[in-house]
């Protein structure tokens, strides 16, 4: 068979070490050449011969060949008089290297270290294109590239010898020759090898194209002896499987259809359970590799699976299969496919199944594998126990955070999200195998890795779902036993307390509080989350964790606003809803800011970290939540400070909101969540507690919080309440007394509900009265002088506070204008100097000087009374007494 045909990748190999030992020997390739017709295809324009309509004389190789004789240009089918002459990429890059070795030697010859400088670098450039090219045939440099290297660093020893040389060079030679001297040196430990064995055994041009020559004949031989039984000018990619095509290693595996798949280089994959091992190395060296096509490994890897016949020969298959899987992943995605997720997650199942089965298998992630792979696996074949090198947990973290993505960049509101969702079963379940099959190995730190997994996805799912899960994972795996559902988070986060990894006890107290918020036990949640002070810790700690701390609090908001604590949940939810970046924080969203400052980095990072949909908290029942609970503080709170409502703010978002709400012109009926609480906050505050309620009951998100006839009616009491408390603080000043039965069928309340909200506010100082218990009614006293002021009192004091400011603004806004209409009036006077003295009846000079004591020692006495128009003057120390106006020394 024709080597053209065959890519001449097993052939060629035989004399590749002759074509690289010669700096002359340029073999420029016919269409008989070894190469492929791929490969020689893209050589066309590189060899075209003169313009004379002569064919070029062949060289190399095919100077040897029969019948290589110049063909006349006429015979061709073409109408061009120039032959073309095709060339393999290997002696392409060779001619390329070649030339940049003759104009640095050419360089060398006039001593220009610019140019050298320039083409060493442009050598070491076209080496490198050409290295993979040199690993793949013979794993070491040309020898002409050594010989290069050679002369090189001779000629530069040779020249930082001559110090006159050096002295007459200019700048930039001085420093191209400096640069050279520690390029050449540390480029050269890299051939050290290399150039020590030339040096020792130099072999020079000459010799090399003698030998080159030699080798070329030979090689004609045998392209001679190969062609006799080739009748076909293409060879097909496809053969009969009753025709099995002839060589070494091209006997291909049958396919389904009765066909063989040639794979690339014209070999197919052929394994045995005899050559399994040798084959995965080279796949494992593959790996990787610009050149390598990872379809095709994942395809090879799958037939060696297929092949390998005991349990050692599978698990080594899979711990290569499945971060292939991993590396397969798409660029232009991001993500795994669906399928492939599904195969990698069989595969790994599969890998758990072999190790329960083979508990003489061990997986450690540093076990050290010095034996032959034949041994090991008799031992493994007698039940010998056999430690097998690889991280199951990182298997575990890398198919996790792939399920992640694909929720990520998956629309939430397709059933194609739905569909993806019902996977989570299926990897819970495999995270669960995990977990025991490293209590088994009792690898400690997995454990907690693992079981940290575990509570990732179960603290945010209500009881219901997590005893689904739970069920559903019995069924797949029955011999996995657990406790109850309802204990599991608590039970798992208590374990990963005693861990020795910070980030894990942090985490896992989080979701420890989440899950216990969720379920409405607030004083746990409180007290967990103060005594473990994570609050303090949490600007240090990662980013995804201060998410998680994030979500927490929000739920913890969340939770005190269903048992009814306004206040505490106005103060957990405080920080996150008044930052105006709630999506960011709770990593629920990226708001598109028109001047942003981040970078694509930046933003890319921020995208990555957003959570999947399922496990969003909604954002518009946390504004609702938020904005209810500042209203039923902040009215209160208005009206006990109505002379002075900013000096005490509880919300400012809410007041934001309720300043631009009353300033508008026209105000039509709610629409939004904003609307009915902005108008539901005004009515409270003029007494309407009926219609607040009405507002705020209007509201139809509180039906996606659950047991929402018990947050109306907890909604309802609480309005009421505050309700009565604005009206104290409103109508106080107003009253003598008022009867407690009167304020409690107006409120609609029970007595003693009443009667212990008045207790508190008498108790608290926020209102000035006593209970008269035998009349049932609140007495109401009246402040002393100073203690607290009437609203006409407060209104007073601000208008005379107002007016004593701009009296004294407009005093020295006179004071400023008559200094400098003085100082105007002197220049003009001291300018003219005609003796004309200009006296004034009721007017007063004032005099500015800037150091009255030197000024009147130059001038005299007698001058300055010239300059005052007559005016009587009298020094007294550094202060000067013009007439009625006195001038301090400074002025």
């Amino acid at each position: 068979m024709s080597r053209f045909f065959r890519g001449g990748s097993d052939s060629e190999s035989d004399s590749s070490e002759s074509d690289y030992s010669s700096e002359d020997e340029k073999p420029t390739r016919t269409a008989d050449s070894d190469e492929s017709g791929d490969e020689s295809s893209d050589s066309d324009s590189d060899c075209d011969e003169g313009r004379d309509g002569k064919s070029a004389p062949l060289k190399g190789a095919a100077f040897f060949k029969k019948g290589a004789a110049p063909v006349d240009s006429s015979d061709s089918e073409s109408d061009e008089d120039v032959k073309k002459v095709v060339k393999s990429a290997r002696d392409k890059r060779f001619d390329e290297m070649r030339s940049a070795v003759k104009a640095l030697a050419n360089a060398q010859k006039i001593n220009d270290w610019v140019a050298i400088q320039n083409e060493f670098e442009k050598l070491n450039k076209l080496y490198a294109k050409a290295l993979p090219m040199i690993q793949r045939e013979t794993g070491r440099p040309p020898r002409f590239y050594i010989r290069t290297l050679v002369h090189l660093e001779d000629f530069l020893k040779g020249t930082l010898e001559n110090k006159d040389a050096i002295k007459k060079m200019n700048k930039s030679s001085n420093s191209a020759l400096t640069v050279m001297k520690q390029k050449l040196k540390k480029h050269n430990k890299t051939f050290e090898s290399e150039i020590k064995q030339f040096r020792e055994k130099p072999v020079e041009e000459d010799e090399s194209a003698d030998e080159a020559e030699r080798e070329a004949a030979k090689r004609q031989a045998e392209e001679e002896s190969e062609s006799e039984d080739e009748s076909k000018p293409e060879q097909k990619r496809w053969t009969k499987k009753d025709e099995p095509q002839k060589g070494d290693e091209e006997a291909a595996t049958e396919g389904e259809d009765g066909f063989t798949v040639i794979g690339k280089g014209g070999k197919a994959f052929d394994a045995t359970p005899e050559t399994l091992f040798k084959k995965l190395r080279e796949l494992l060296d593959a790996r990787g590799k610009k050149s390598t096509e990872k379809s095709t490994q994942i395809a090879n890897l799958k037939k060696l699976l297929e092949v390998a016949n005991n349990p050692y020969q599978k698990v080594k298959v899979l711990l290569v299969l499945i971060p292939s899987r991993f590396d397969f992943t798409p660029v232009a995605t991001g993500f795994m496919s669906v399928d492939f997720w599904k195969s990698t997650l069989s595969e790994m199942n599969e890998l758990f199944q072999l190790l329960e089965e083979n508990e003489h298998l061990t997986m450690v992630e540093g076990a050290e594998e010095d034996e032959d792979e034949k041994s090991i696996e008799v031992k493994s074949n007698a039940k010998e126990s056999v430690p097998v090198r690889g991280n199951l947990g990182s298997f575990i973290d890398r198919i996790d955070d792939e399920f992640t993505k694909t929720l990520q960049n998956v629309d939430p509101h397709t059933i194609e999200y739905i569909t993806r969702l019902k996977d989570e079963t299926s990897l819970y379940a495999l995270i669960v195998r995990a977990q025991k099959y490293f209590e088994r190995i009792q690898n400690q730190e997995w454990i907690d890795l693992t079981k940290m997994r575990r509570v990732e996805h179960l603290y945010y799912k209500p009881d219901v779902v997590i005893q689904t899960v739970e069920q559903e994972v019995r069924n797949l795996y029955p011999p996995l036993n657990e406790e109850s559902p309802a204990d599991l988070v608590v039970n798992l986060c208590t374990d990963l307390y005693s861990t020795s990894i910070a980030r894990v006890r942090a985490r896992a107290l989080l979701c420890h509080v989440y899950h216990l918020a969720l379920h409405d036990q607030f004083h746990k949640a409180r007290d967990l989350i103060l005594m473990s002070h994570v609050q303090e810790t949490a600007p240090q700690m990662d980013v995804q964790t201060q998410i998680l701390f994030n979500r927490t609090m929000v739920q913890i908001g969340l939770c005190a606003f269903r048992c009814g604590m306004v206040r505490d949940a106005a103060n957990a939810l405080q920080d996150i809803s008044s930052s105006g970046k709630v999506k960011e924080l709770l990593a629920q969203g990226v708001q598109m800011q028109r001047y942003s400052d981040k970078t694509p980095e930046q933003e890319k990072l921020e995208k990555q970290r957003q959570l999947p949909f399922h496990m969003h908290i909604n954002l518009e029942l946390l504004e609702c939540v938020y904005l209810t609970c500042s209203m039923l503080l902040e009215i209160p709170n208005m009206a006990a400070n109505a002379h002075d409502s900013r000096r005490k703010v509880i919300s400012k978002p809410f007041r934001r909101m309720l300043d631009y709400n009353e300033r508008q012109i026209f105000i039509g009926p709610p629409e939004n969540t904003r609307d009915h609480i902005m108008a539901a906050a005004k009515a409270l505050a003029a007494g309407e507690w009926q219609r607040c309620r009405d507002l705020i009951h209007a509201i139809k998100i509180w039906d996606l919080m659950p047991n929402t006839e018990k947050i109306k009616e907890m909604l309802t009491q609480k309005i009421q309440e505050e309700g009565l408390r604005t009206y104290f603080f409103t109508y106080s000043p107003y009253f003598d007394s008022l009867g407690l039965d009167q304020l409690s069928s107006m409120f609609q309340l029970p007595y003693n509900v009443v009667y212990s909200t008045v207790s508190k506010m008498i108790i608290n100082e926020e209102l000035h009265a006593s209970l008269d218990q035998p009349t049932k009614t609140v007495v109401l006293h009246r402040p002393g002088p100073g203690v607290e002021m009437s609203r006409l009192e407060y209104l007073a004091g601000a208008y005379s506070e107002k007016v004593a400011s701009f009296v004294e603004n407009n005093e020295k806004l006179l004071e400023s204008r008559s200094l400098v209409l003085g100082l105007q009036q002197q220049q003009s006077q001291q300018g003219s100097r005609t003796g004309d003295r200009q006296g004034g009846g009721g007017g007063a000079v004032v005099v500015v000087v800037e150091d009255v004591e030197e000024e009147v020692d130059r001038v005299g006495i007698g001058m300055l009374d010239g300059v005052l128009g007559g005016e009587p003057v009298l020094k007294v120390g550094k202060d000067i007494r013009v007439g009625s106006v006195h001038a301090r020394g400074d002025k």
